[in-house]
């Protein structure tokens, strides 16, 4: 399963969200306009920056929407 940590406003989460939708991809999204959703981030990543994956499947942590993007197209 996959955890994006977003928040709406940002060109660069709404980028990851569309090719996820696009590609049927299911997905937790996670806002971290939430205290606790924003503070879990910086626990996992070691910093407040969207968006970031989580794929729990596999343990792989990234952010930059490139890279998560690309990294999508090798496990679908």
């Amino acid at each position: 399963m996959f955890d994006l940590f977003i928040l709406e406003s940002c060109p660069y989460c709404k980028k990851v969200m569309a090719f996820l939708e696009e590609k049927g991809i299911k997905y937790n999204k996670i806002d971290i306009t939430q205290k606790a959703s924003e503070e879990a981030l910086i626990k996992m990543g070691g910093k407040r920056q969207v968006p970031f994956l989580v794929d729990t499947d596999r343990n792989i942590q990234m952010y930059e929407s490139g890279d998560i993007i690309e990294y999508l197209k090798t496990v679908i």
